[in-house]
Order: structure tokens, then C-alpha cells, then sequence
């Protein structure tokens, strides 16, 4: 080989070669280190709602370390969606020194078993809210039904001027409704929305036009519905 001149020009160009590459990722690696690159900025797309300012920039403390191009991007985003009321983020580098946070808040539908918060996609998450809301009482795995039908109870009993408090599931999956001015609506198991529209079809005629407003209404029935008025 050493005796190889076209064999030693090769081994010497690839040496040259390997050393420059070594050069240029050193130099690399100390210009991504400078100080110019350091994060300065963290930019919400808008103002949060809901989450606590103060638990917001603890999370920025706490999760963001290293520089522009070092940063976890990944650690910070499930640093962000701990705090309460966080759905969902997305973060992504804004060059030379910025990071872009997008931040998407819960919107509370109900309270779920008096322990945590249904959001209006009818997932469960755990925050504490001020503001009056019906009450989802069912078993696991059950909220994502009751915040679709929750919808449609309201769009059927809005028009006569009705309103869910609360909707309880039974582990057998029988439906219970609570109005707004007391009244129980038994709707059971099966046929449940179709009930509920006898219920509001039957209303203005019978049940508003009754000596006392009616306190428990059983739908259960083939073909009607019983009633126990306030008074009795």
C-alpha cells in the first residue's frame, strides 16, 4: 500500500475529508451554543381564557431549557397540557429566538359525578369552575354519549321553555332527566330521544295547561307517559 501512489492520494483526501467534517460539526455545535440563539420570546397565539397566568409562565420556567435549537420541544408541550383547562398544544420554533405556543382551552359542558368538568367534545378532565352547569352523573366511559344527547335533550326542550340541571345514568345505562324547574323525566333504556320528543310533543297541550306543574314524568310507557303533579 505504501508503496501505492494513486492508494495513499485516496487515503489522504479521505482523512482530509473526515477532518473537515470534524471541524465544521465542532463549529457547529459552538455557533448553536452562542448567546445570539438563546430563547428570548415565548408567543401565545392568544390570551388564555382559562388558564391560570401564573401556572402558564411556571411552565415556561420549568420546561424550557437550552437554546433555540436544543429546546424539548415534545417536554414542553406536555409540560403546557398538565396545566388545568389545557385541551391540547402545539409548539414550534419561530427563528433565531422565539418559540410559537398554540394553545387550545377546555370548554366546560357539565360537571361530571361532582369530581371533574365534561368538555363539549365529551371528554373528561379535572379544573374547577365557577359557572353554573348541568350535572352528568353516569359510569366510566359514559360522558362522550351523555354530551351528544345532551344537545339534543336542550334542542327539544328548548322551544317550550325547558331546561337540563341534570342527567344521570345508571350503570344499566337507563336515562333520568332533571329540569331546571324539578321535574323528574324518566326516559329509561331504549327509544330514549323518542320519549323525550312524546314528552315535548304532549307538553304545551297537557302537562303546561295542569292545575300544578308536573313533578315526576314516567315515559316508559308504549304509548304515554305518567304523571305525578307537584301537589299530589
Amino acid at each position: 500500500m505504501w508503496d501505492d501512489a494513486q492508494a495513499l492520494r485516496k487515503l489522504t483526501w479521505t482523512l482530509f475529508g473526515a477532518s473537515v467534517l470534524l471541524l465544521l460539526a465542532a463549529a457547529l455545535g459552538y455557533a448553536l451554543l452562542l448567546p445570539v440563539f438563546a430563547l428570548r420570546t415565548v408567543q401565545l397565539d392568544a390570551a388564555p381564557l382559562r388558564v391560570d397566568r401564573g401556572q402558564l409562565e411556571a411552565a415556561v420556567r420549568d420546561s424550557l431549557h437550552g437554546n433555540f435549537f436544543t429546546v424539548n420541544l415534545d417536554q414542553a408541550r406536555r409540560s403546557f397540557e398538565k396545566l388545568p383547562w389545557v385541551r391540547r398544544v402545539s409548539v414550534r420554533r419561530h427563528f433565531p429566538w422565539q418559540l410559537d405556543v398554540a394553545l387550545e382551552e377546555h370548554q366546560a359542558l357539565a360537571r361530571w359525578n361532582g369530581t371533574a368538568l365534561v368538555n363539549t367534545e365529551g371528554e373528561v378532565f379535572v379544573a374547577k369552575a365557577a359557572d353554573a352547569l348541568p350535572e352528568f352523573t353516569g359510569p366510566e366511559g359514559a360522558a362522550a354519549e351523555m354530551a351528544q344527547r345532551y344537545t339534543r335533550f336542550s334542542e327539544m326542550l328548548a322551544p317550550l321553555g325547558l331546561g337540563v340541571a341534570q342527567i344521570t345514568v345508571s350503570s344499566r345505562y337507563a336515562w333520568q332527566l332533571r329540569l331546571k324547574d324539578g321535574a323528574v323525566l324518566e326516559l329509561g333504556r331504549e327509544q330514549v330521544d323518542e320519549r323525550l320528543e312524546r314528552f315535548a310533543a304532549a307538553y304545551p297541550q297537557y302537562l303546561a295547561a295542569m292545575k300544578a306543574p308536573a313533578k315526576f314524568v314516567d315515559l316508559r310507557y308504549r304509548n304515554g307517559f305518567a304523571a305525578r303533579l307537584a301537589t299530589s
